[in-house]
């Protein structure tokens, strides 16, 4: 008799315990969830905890939403309480498993800017294009399947709209320059903001001798004089970090600034001389890289050849292919 008290004591308390650890996993905090993107700290989504409520601030690809349900199940939620899942802007990196994650989440929202709320609700041109880039068998390797988002299942933000979410609020703030249908987050529960590509590319094996980080530059809106303003408008919110998609929490931002700036006159003065060239497509793409993977070498000459050389593979020809476009778009204008 005695024996089988304490055998349901023990029980009793086990169930104790293992409620109050869900209990204490659930605090008010953000939450960097590594996506593996292409390698290991090359892009993360974010999960911000707010006591019984979760939002999820970009949701990478068909192959992050495992990972992104496990950090969930890891922090003691379940996927009927995620509440929002928050894309900075549409680009496939940091809204393309946006579909499989709703599916999973059936209680969220899709909280999206304007001009990307259309095409999560149909992903086909977004597709399209960038099999046309990649390949069919490359597009699948990385990105796997764009499901679409129930259109009843997402909400536009307009810039500086503020929703209520549990004791913090969050503000949506349309930032131009990398992409026409990027927004960035401030967030008042962290006194961080979450600013997608707009704060530029910080991974962490670049950060060995302090802050560095870079303008992203990729196609197809690359606009230099919006960049510099957006970067300033991120500033003005006097947050304390921002929490970078490429990759993780900074808090250096009025270096950053400096830096993204000074890698903003750098491209500036690409650009202006890809107009003046008579190179089109490809030739032009090959020139303009030459001078982009020049800055790279210069700015991150510290690092081995191993880690300068994967840099130049994540975003030497992806930024130099915007700034292509960009000129000539430019000259056709």
């Amino acid at each position: 008799m005695q024996s089988s008290r304490n055998r349901r004591r023990l029980e009793v308390k086990k169930e104790w315990d293992s409620s109050l650890a869900g209990r204490e996993l659930r605090v008010r905090t953000v939450v960097t969830i590594d996506c593996q993107y292409l390698y290991p700290l090359t892009a993360c989504a974010y999960m911000i905890c707010e006591k019984d409520r979760v939002a999820f601030v970009e949701n990478n690809t068909a192959h992050a939403v495992p990972l992104l349900l496990s950090a969930l199940a890891e922090h003691g939620y379940s996927p009927e309480q995620v509440e929002y899942a928050i894309i900075t802007h549409v680009h496939l990196d940091h809204a393309g498993g946006s579909g499989l994650l709703m599916e999973k989440c059936r209680n969220a929202t899709l909280l999206a800017h304007p001009r990307a709320a259309r095409h999560v609700i149909d992903p086909a041109r977004l597709v399209a294009s960038a099999k046309m880039v990649y390949g069919e068998e490359v597009f699948a390797k990385v990105y796997g399947e764009i499901q679409p988002v129930e259109e009843s299942r997402v909400r536009v933000m307009q810039d500086g709209e503020t929703i209520s979410f549990g004791e913090r609020s969050l503000t949506f703030l349309h930032t131009r320059g990398h992409a026409n249908h990027h927004f960035c987050v401030y967030d008042s529960g962290s006194d961080g903001i979450f600013t997608g590509d707009t704060f530029g590319i910080a991974y962490p094996f670049m950060q060995t001798q302090g802050p560095h980080l870079f303008p992203s530059t990729t196609p197809t809106e690359f606009d230099p004089v919006e960049a510099r303003l957006s970067i300033d408008r991120i500033l003005a919110t006097q947050a304390s970090k921002a929490f970078l998609t490429h990759f993780g929490e900074f808090t250096h931002l009025e270096e950053g600034a400096r830096q993204l700036k000074s890698g903003l006159d750098e491209f500036e003065a690409i650009l202006k001389e890809a107009k003046e060239r008579t190179e089109t497509g490809e030739a032009l793409t090959s020139l303009v890289e030459e001078k982009v993977n020049a800055y790279f070498k210069r700015r991150a000459h510290f690092l081995p050849e191993t880690q300068l050389n994967l840099l130049l593979e994540l975003d030497g020809s992806l930024n130099a292919a915007g700034i292509a476009f960009a000129a000539e778009r430019s000259r056709k204008a």
